[in-house]
């Protein structure tokens, strides 16, 4: 996927709480903040999981614990006429509409909506139908490795690659599942093996409290930001908890900004806003004490101050030895006529 700037994705995911002018809200506030997109979550609670399975644990700290992840997913769905919603208010406020699709149906729904590229959530990461289901869109591909190793990414690569996509059609972003992440299982230079091993472009899904970890990612070399974002942590739901606050995403989206700005090239050279710094801070050669004409050149003769627009002193040493043209006080900044040829 070819960027000329860190692609930031604010993700809404299923903190509408299936409330429609709470899910508006949540765009109002991508947009404000500067996202590229704002990514919602498109499954049929039937087609993602069965009525026994068990909630993750921060699910059960956010939720009723009689609530089953089944009934819990039924409450968050979002239906076509929601899709359609969501996707025009996208084109009101001018951010650009995602949402990832956790089963083949969704994936198929979601071809309507223009989408630029298909995202694979972590949790997808070892279905090879859906996989080859996104492959067969003929769209770019963001990849997700939360929970998965090198060998579990390689096998996904492979699929994509082998149903259409070239691997410059391919992010495959680090992360961590855990909502939120502690800090020490972020383990961020992963992204970096992840780059190297497979020779793709690499960003960095986020599930941590706060900004520095996707900050840092994008001074490592990201080129996808993803993260989550509510409108209060302190609403009912599985993922408010570990998202950011509107004033975060702000924060997190203008540092981010910063960053790229900060980077820069690879050139090591004088910028145009220190350069006139150099006069104000380097130094040339002073007289230590004052000399008289014809008297020779000893080392003990300079010292070093500022400012930095006379006689260089990396050159000091090819006065040495010569004479004076002239006699001259203690602090003179030296000049090349003050020297007889």
């Amino acid at each position: 996927m070819k960027v000329s700037r860190t692609v930031i994705i604010a993700e809404a995911g299923v903190n509408h709480n299936g409330d429609m002018d709470q899910a508006k809200a949540l765009i109002d506030v991508a947009k404000k903040a500067g996202a590229d997109y704002v990514k919602f979550q498109t499954f049929k609670a039937d087609k993602i999981s069965s009525k026994l399975a068990k909630k993750a644990t921060y699910q059960l700290e956010q939720s009723e614990e009689e609530d089953t992840q089944f009934s819990m997913l039924r409450r968050l769905e979002l239906s076509d006429s929601d899709h359609a919603l969501l996707k025009r208010h996208c084109e009101e406020v001018d951010i650009k509409f995602l949402s990832t699709g956790f089963d083949l149906e969704s994936v198929d729904k979601l071809t309507k909506y223009d989408l630029d590229f298909f995202k694979i959530p972590s949790g997808e990461i070892t279905n090879k139908p859906l996989i080859q289901q996104v492959a067969s869109k003929g769209l770019p591909v963001i990849l997700s490795t939360g929970m998965a190793n090198l060998i579990e990414i390689r096998d996904a690569l492979d699929v994509l690659l082998e149903n259409g996509l070239n691997k410059k059609d391919i992010t495959i972003l680090h992360c961590n599942t855990q909502y939120p992440t502690p800090m020490v299982d972020v383990n961020l230079n992963a992204m970096l093996t992840i780059k190297n091993t497979f020779g793709v472009e690499v960003g960095y899904s986020d599930h941590t409290m706060g900004i520095e970890v996707p900050i840092a990612a994008v001074a490592l070399g990201a080129l996808v930001i993803e993260k989550h974002f509510t409108l209060d942590r302190s609403l009912p739901g599985p993922d408010h908890k570990a998202s950011l606050e509107p004033e975060e995403l702000i924060s997190m989206v203008r540092s981010i900004r910063n960053i790229e700005q900060a980077m820069g090239s690879s050139n090591k050279e004088v910028s145009s806003s220190e350069r006139p710094n150099m006069v104000v801070a380097r130094k040339s050669i002073h007289l230590s004490n004052p000399v008289t004409e014809g008297q020779r050149v000893k080392k003990d003769d300079f010292i070093m101050l500022r400012p930095g627009d006379g006689l260089s002193p990396m050159n000091f040493e090819d006065y040495i030895g010569m004479f004076y043209n002239k006699s001259l006080d203690a602090g003179h900044k030296l000049e090349l006529d003050d020297f007889k040829a």
